[in-house]
């Protein structure tokens, strides 16, 4: 079923203090139209610069999320960012007059409640659903940390949580549907830290805007009157500070029995957000926090761009096929006669390819190289080791159809076989170093598994219209 795109219907604001910076802010969400994205703006500053709501831009994740580009910011994005996944809207703009959004009751539902009240309406474009076909996983095994994304026709998520704390315990919550659950199960859930780290984060310069109406506090050790009374003047509260019979700091009551394993879950959604699509999947996550969440995210978005790639050149889609020739041919430059690769079976971007080669008696070199007994040349098999390699130089972000691979170097390179007329070529080609404009690649070429060849390969990527020659170009590259 075709699903639309969505944005807001009208400008919505909202203000208050950012958690962290304590900073006054204003939130203005706009409309935006559609393959827009979500974007921040910060009108306070000359220009107005906007930072796309992408993983490549996470600058920081200490105590949450921080977006960059340069010396612009917006920290703490995620409880804005949770409200608009969640309401599943793909396309808005998010002005802010400060660095930090306002933490309002330290969750994600005054932004919900902004959003719903600007009201949401469809557009003309379908959505861009990111299908999750094979099992993500990321494990940090010195935090105890798992996250795995796993092939599902629709979008669920399940949280655990163990803080070894009395108070906390061990919880677990899952969200299962978006549009039944997450406003009312999931948006109110507020932000929570430990007693323990209250001090800690102040004397870092963080939570200047945080107070008993917008944290949870869990109470995880005693401490005396004269220790707490301290606190609160060091910290500017006005109410008394008690420590809680219920393990939260004045009895503050919980909204959910579960709610520190929501607002894990609510910050989860809102880093998934830094992929730039929705997805089809089974999300599962032990442990979660913001490090561990925009690493993964990172794993996700890589494999979002790698299937935008598979999908603007590959048309067919074909079994075992990630790049048939038609493809390669809008991918590479090369024609016949020196064109060295069929098709690509394996495709990891910025990582690994692998290319086919099925070399036929009716290969041009053949008549020379040798008559009587055709070989395939050496240097060739190298020239298609380079072709693959081109392809894999593809990144999500640039097209290499503008652009030229020219070889720097051939290092260490070994002809371990002969090759002949109806053997199939399978080259394995790893990315060794990617700078902007030059990259070092090393390849392997087999024949029934057995290596016939392999070689280390630097090259220069030029665009088409800034070259004469290879030597001209490297020089004004350097």
């Amino acid at each position: 079923m075709l699903v639309q795109q969505q944005t807001i219907k009208k400008p919505v604001s909202l203000s208050g203090v950012g958690l962290h910076t304590g900073q006054r802010c204003t939130i203005t969400f706009k409309p935006a139209p559609s393959n827009f994205g979500i974007r921040f703006k910060r009108i306070d500053l000359g220009g107005s610069p906007e930072i796309p709501a992408l993983v490549e831009y996470v600058v920081d994740v200490s105590r949450g999320t921080t977006l960059g580009i340069g010396e612009v910011r917006v920290h703490t994005v995620e409880h804005v960012l949770a409200a608009i996944a969640g309401l599943q809207i793909d396309n808005i703009l998010i002005e802010l007059d400060s660095i930090e959004p306002p933490v309002g009751d330290g969750s994600a539902k005054p932004f919900v409640d902004a959003l719903l009240e600007a009201g949401i309406e469809k557009q003309d474009e379908p959505k861009d659903y990111l299908i999750i076909d094979q099992a993500i996983l990321y494990s940090d095994e010195s935090k105890g940390v798992d996250i795995a994304a796993l092939p599902l026709d629709d979008f669920r998520i399940t949280i655990m949580i163990d803080y070894k704390n009395p108070a906390l315990g061990s919880q677990h919550t899952g969200l299962f549907s978006l549009e039944k659950e997450f406003v009312t199960e999931f948006a109110p859930a507020r932000t929570f830290c430990f007693l323990h780290e209250v001090e800690m984060l102040y004397e870092q310069g963080l939570i200047r805007g945080g107070n008993l109406d917008n944290a949870i506090v869990i109470v995880d050790r005693e401490l005396s009157r004269e220790e707490i009374d301290r606190l609160s003047r060091k910290f500017g509260l006005n109410e008394v500070v008690f420590l809680g019979s219920n393990g939260i700091l004045n009895n503050k009551p919980l909204r959910f029995k579960n709610e520190p394993a929501r607002h894990k879950l609510l910050d989860l959604l809102g880093d998934l957000a830094l992929v730039g699509a929705p997805m089809r999947a089974q999300i599962l996550a032990a442990r979660p926090g913001h490090a561990s969440n925009i690493e993964f995210v990172r794993k996700i978005r890589k494999l979002y761009l790698q299937k935008k790639l598979v999908k603007k050149y590959q048309f067919e889609k074909k079994e075992g096929i990630v790049f048939d020739i038609n493809a390669i041919q809008r991918i590479l430059p090369h024609r016949y006669p020196f064109l060295f690769v069929d098709k690509i079976v394996d495709f990891k971007m910025g990582e690994k390819i692998i290319g086919v080669k099925n070399v036929t008696g009716n290969e041009f070199f053949f008549q020379g190289h040798f008559p009587g007994h055709p070989i395939m040349p050496g240097v060739l098999i190298i020239e298609g080791m380079a072709q693959t390699g081109g392809i894999l130089l593809l990144n999500g972000e640039e097209s290499m159809e503008n652009r030229y691979v020219y070889f720097m170097a051939i290092k260490n390179a070994k002809f371990r076989r002969p090759v002949f007329p109806g053997d199939t070529l399978i080259y394995e080609v790893e990315m060794v170093e990617r700078r902007s404009k030059y990259c070092t690649m090393y390849g392997r070429a087999y024949v029934d598994s057995k290596l016939v060849a392999e070689a280390e390969m630097m090259a220069a990527i030029v665009t088409k219209p800034e070259f004469t020659s290879n030597e001209q170009t490297i020089e004004k590259d350097s």
